[in-house]
């Protein structure tokens, strides 16, 4: 009889987690996030960034079918700016999404670092956010000067070739004094200062200390030439204008130095930090609020807006809330728009996981809404439910990470993953033959780009799989940013919760 509820528990537990993940209650919860290898899923997600890697491969460089690129990036202005990422499937280095994901890989490793020690990722994780904070670094060449982009976009997107082989003109921007922009000049100062956190306890205190030096100097020419970042449009403008990144940079200047000024910047321009439904690479309203309710609950009352703000973005999120303003796909998936949608998806998870954590070493354990009331549990199952989905949780029942599990998208848009690599096909492969021979092709990639998260399915959970739907099948380094702490944070859920009776008594009595 024991054997037979087991099973019947264990056929009602699959159909309910394999349609539609986590729904709030923590036995339950226990049970569903058991079954996927978050580990894994982890350590893929770090790895991935090692394949985006532009400039001259380390000796212990996992992504083997990658190569040396880009070596001689900003040589036409005397200056170095070799290595970073590239942001996406393209070969171009935009700073200022790259300061975003050097920002959140840096966040995640503050919030969970006890999760991504444990899973042993913990030094992967180190050096990811050390090869783009060391781009950044590069970058910033005078106080105010601050180099955004390396490669002309509009002439990249007319090839498809590796970065082992890209011609294409490497060209340069930056914002000055002259053309300022305090978005990317904010975001950098963000992206230091939260990569300082990561590294000021290392016995060698010289790049903590560059860290935080150029994450001042940053802020100050953000702050002091306020304009609107428009140097690499039409690609990653920014469409939120500049407060949220003066606002996201001081709350991480002040918790990394503890300096009243940030304080009191953050304290003075409450006002201009309204309730908003989304936290991406463009809009860092809602990271920013975050970073400040944080503040607020360790007892900084002066910041006490931010939280009523940060409140009502988990009542847009959370389902059954009455306020929703974020819907989700039928399967569960938080669904924003129909192109790279993931970026959004992740980004609120991480969002959500980091307030449910805060909430519940505070005391402030409950966020109510017009129509329901969520406590911590809810909130990180929820989020919890997110990455699950990625992962395989989903009605096409695949993972939407390369190398995860054994259904995964084999058709990325991503010119390197798609074309064979140089240390197989050695010769080099011209922009036109990748239009025609390795874009339109059917055949799966040849690398596996192991680690990426794609932009995701569409609004009734469908995914094509296709190389040329690039707004649902391309990759980016900040959909996969955000990913690591999200996913650090289900992990860590996973390990706390506890059943406190036996699975036999949690079975339905009925029998199929």
């Amino acid at each position: 009889m024991a054997v037979k509820v087991w099973v019947v528990t264990m056929v009602l537990l699959y159909r309910f987690c394999a349609g539609f993940g986590t729904g709030g209650d923590q036995a339950t919860d226990v049970l569903c996030l058991g079954s996927l290898d978050y580990n894994d899923a982890l350590a893929k997600a770090i790895q991935f960034f090692e394949g985006q890697r532009s400039g001259r491969l380390p000796a212990n460089q996992r992504t083997r079918w990658r190569g040396n690129s880009a070596l001689a990036d900003g040589r036409l202005e005397n200056v170095n700016l070799t290595g970073g990422y590239y942001d996406a499937g393209d070969n171009i280095k935009f700073g200022f999404p790259m300061a975003f994901t050097v920002t959140l890989l840096s966040w995640s490793a503050i919030e969970y670092q006890g999760d991504v020690a444990a899973a042993g990722q913990l030094g992967n994780l180190r050096t990811a956010i050390q090869w783009g904070a060391d781009f950044l670094l590069r970058a910033h060449t005078s106080p105010t000067t601050l180099y955004t982009q390396v490669g002309d976009g509009n002439a990249d997107h007319e090839c498809w070739e590796r970065p082992e082989d890209m011609d294409t003109p490497r060209t340069l921007y930056k914002i000055t004094a002259d053309t300022p922009g305090s978005e990317a000049a904010g975001e950098a100062a963000a992206a230091l200062a939260a990569a300082y956190l990561v590294f000021k306890d290392d016995s060698d205190k010289g790049f903590a200390s560059r860290l935080l030096a150029a994450s001042r100097s940053l802020f100050e020419f953000a702050n002091n030439y306020r304009a609107s970042f428009q140097s690499s449009c039409p690609f990653y403008c920014s469409y939120s204008g500049f407060q949220d990144e003066l606002l996201w940079s001081s709350a991480w200047l002040y918790r990394a130095t503890k300096d009243a000024q940030y304080l009191d910047f953050l304290s003075d321009n409450q006002g201009s930090s309204n309730p908003v439904n989304e936290f991406s690479w463009d809009n860092k309203q809602a990271g920013a609020q975050m970073l400040a309710t944080q503040e607020y609950l360790g007892g900084k009352t002066e910041l006490a807006r931010y939280k009523a703000n940060l409140d009502s973005l988990v009542c847009a999120l959370m389902p059954n809330s009455g306020n929703v303003q974020i819907q989700t796909t039928p399967g569960g998936l938080l669904f924003t728009r129909d192109s790279v949608n993931m970026q959004y998806t992740t980004t609120a998870a991480l969002i959500l996981s980091i307030y449910s954590k805060a909430l519940k070493s505070s005391g402030y354990d409950r966020v109510r809404c017009s129509a329901a009331t969520f406590s911590q549990d809810q909130i990180a199952s929820f989020a919890a439910s997110q990455v699950d989905y990625i992962l395989g949780k989903n009605p096409m029942g695949m993972s939407y990470m390369v190398g995860f599990s054994d259904m995964f998208p084999m058709r990325i848009h991503h010119r390197g993953s798609s074309i064979p690599s140089i240390k197989v096909l050695s010769r080099t492969v011209p922009c036109k033959e990748g239009f025609s021979s390795w874009l339109p092709t059917s055949d799966p990639n040849p690398n596996i780009h192991v680690g990426a998260i794609v932009g995701g399915p569409d609004g009734n959970d469908q995914f094509s799989d296709s190389r040329g739907d690039s707004s649902h099948s391309e990759p980016a380094t900040y959909i996969n940013a955000a990913f690591v702490g999200a996913c650090a944070a289900a992990m860590g859920q996973k390990q706390s919760v506890k059943l406190e009776e036996p699975v036999n008594d949690l079975a339905p009595t009925s029998s199929y």
